[in-house]
């Protein structure tokens, strides 16, 4: 089983015998992107100049455009997959199915010619991704420790309306958060129906388009270097500015700020400063979200993806402790 799927040093995830994703493998013909996070994009340039196809969703594809250049994906050969649709490669059938993570994520699945089953998850919530039954299962490990449960209850969207709207009374509130997760925190609060303008800079403005393209609803919202952008916040708003993690030390210093982050796990909602705070949003499956994709997915070989942040020898043990099931980081 273990020759059915494995990853690698450089983080491509092996399936198969022809199918690597989320990193370039040379000895693969098929080079599969999950999602347009960076840590799934590894070697793409190689990807895009040696393999035979570069497979991704359509939104994957709009996404990477508007973060990579519209040339970008031009040199290489890049095939669309719709999530259930059947892409046949010699021996092998290779076939995506929805993940609820960013846009455009998925899950990757292939048969062999012995019948074999083969599922790379790639990073997901298990609330609303479907879960694939198969043989061998790799699975992301973001958090796969025990101790990264979320034990709070109540609902998180609801708290984060309520910390806008808290900050709104103070003027601009500026909200940090990675591509793919800012553009939910855009529609958690239009659809709260909160009547301020939204401001993005470039890039968070273009990602933003490519979502609503895709169905999200987002509301209005404006460039930030656009004159009532830049009108709205030089008077003090009152409005919701969202800027990409990366930029929370050069941006908003003295206003008042949200960070919204998975690694939250004590509580919802943490206060940091007098003005700024930490929301644990997470658009990853906490320890016990792990478990159950795995116990549902009833594979016989687990194989817990030891590249990429998080825990993957605690959750390899855990699986084989809980479940009964062989489990095994990699790489090792």
């Amino acid at each position: 089983m273990f020759s059915k799927a494995g990853v690698t040093a450089r983080g491509a995830v092996l399936l198969g015998k022809h199918v690597a994703c989320d990193a370039f493998d040379e000895k693969r013909p098929l080079r599969v992107v999950t999602h347009a996070h960076s840590d799934h994009m590894l070697g793409l340039r190689q990807s895009l100049m040696r393999c035979e196809n570069v497979v991704m969703t359509q939104p994957t594809k709009d996404l990477i455009d508007v973060m990579m250049g519209p040339l970008f994906l031009m040199m290489g050969n890049v095939k669309t997959l719709d999530y259930g649709e059947t892409l046949t490669f010699e021996d092998e059938t290779l076939r995506l199915h929805y993940a609820d993570h960013i846009l455009g994520t998925a899950q990757v699945f292939v048969k062999d010619y012995e019948g074999t089953r083969v599922l790379y998850t790639s990073d997901f919530r298990v609330r609303d991704t479907p879960v694939v039954e198969t043989d061998v299962l790799v699975i992301e490990a973001t958090y796969g420790s025990p101790s990264r449960v979320r034990k709070f209850k109540g609902n998180v969207d609801d708290l984060f309306v309520s910390l806008v709207e808290k900050g709104l009374k103070h003027g601009v509130v500026y909200v940090f958060g990675y591509h793919g997760k800012l553009q939910e925190t855009m529609q958690i609060l239009y659809e709260a129906d909160v009547k301020v303008p939204f401001i993005t800079p470039e890039k968070v403005f273009h990602v933003s388009k490519i979502c609503e393209r895709h169905g999200m609803r987002l509301g209005k919202f404006l460039l930030s270097t656009s004159e009532r952008g830049r009108t709205v916040l030089s008077e003090g708003g009152p409005c919701v500015a969202f800027y990409h993690m990366g930029s929370r030390k050069r941006v908003g210093e003295n206003a008042f700020r949200i960070c919204v982050s998975g690694w939250d796990f004590s509580a919802a909602c943490r206060q940091v400063k007098e003005k700024e705070f930490v929301l644990a949003l997470s658009d990853h499956s906490d320890f016990d979200g792990l478990l159950e994709y795995v116990k549902e997915s009833k594979p016989k070989l687990v194989i817990t993806d030891n590249f990429r942040v998080g825990d993957a020898e605690v959750l390899a043990r855990e699986i084989e402790k809980r479940l009964g099931i062989k489990a095994k980081p990699l790489p090792s």
